[in-house]
């Protein structure tokens, strides 16, 4: 239970999380409840990352200042996707750059956190209580890994699940091909990706794929599957949070 004094943390819960997989959004809760925090879920849009990516700053714009204004009051804000993230830490100062809201999309940048590295970084998470019997493997995401240096904090996390067994997957850093409007826009390039990633993945023994985007991991399951691999797939703060009773990513 949190304190009086608790940080008060605003959830942004992505637009996939809402709409696909809500489960991910209740765990995020019970991770962030559990590391002291009141936690809040503020009316919400999508973060405007895939009008800045394809070119539409006008509403890029619209959205971020959306966002500033329903993240306005909170300590922190957090976020269960790396590119999500990303794009607030990352992209609002440049999307509103030398508009009147610039100040307060850099504050709302310095704020703002992916889930796994507040928990260690900021709230000095060392370990979870959850269990699972699995052999799973990570994917590092794109902008989780390259924007935000997210690499040693969900296997650390991890490395504390009684009965996980973590195997490393050969080029876990690799693209898996997904890159939001990426795949769409070059659909044989994102295949041959994500086919390699799927091979890299079977080729570990894992049984369970984890991931910190649910982008990536449902381009990844969507392969798996079809090629019959046997291997299911959850985001990270399921497993971290003991929240394993919900049917695999693809599985729904």
């Amino acid at each position: 239970m949190a304190e009086p004094d608790a940080p008060r943390v605003a959830l942004l819960v992505t637009c996939l999380v809402d709409m696909i997989r809500p489960a991910i959004g209740f765990a995020s809760v019970r991770l962030l409840e559990a590391a002291g925090c009141t936690v809040h879920v503020p009316r919400q849009t999508c973060c405007g990352q895939p009008n800045w990516n394809s070119g539409d700053r006008a509403g890029a714009q619209a959205l971020a200042r959306t966002m500033i204004a329903a993240m306005q009051g909170y300590d922190y804000v957090v976020v269960p996707s790396g590119s999500c993230a990303a794009t607030v830490i990352k992209d609002y100062p440049a999307i509103l750059a030398g508009e009147p809201e610039e100040a307060a999309a850099r504050d709302l940048a310095g704020r703002t956190h992916e889930i796994v590295s507040f928990l260690t970084d900021v709230r000095g998470v060392e370990g979870v209580e959850a269990q699972l019997s699995a052999r799973a493997t990570y994917h590092d995401s794109c902008s989780g890994l390259r924007s935000l240096g997210i690499k040693e904090q969900p296997r650390r996390l991890l490395a504390s699940v009684a009965g996980l067994e973590l195997a490393e997957m050969e080029d876990a850093e690799v693209c898996c091909g997904f890159g939001g409007t990426f795949c769409v826009k070059y659909p044989e390039i994102s295949n041959k990706m994500v086919s390699n990633k799927a091979g890299n993945i079977a080729g570990t023994g894992a049984d369970l794929l984890l991931a910190g985007d649910l982008g990536c991991l449902l381009n990844m399951a969507g392969k798996l599957s079809r090629e019959g691999r046997g291997v299911s797939a959850r985001h990270v703060v399921e497993v971290l949070a003991g929240e394993t009773e919900t049917p695999p990513i693809g599985e729904a």
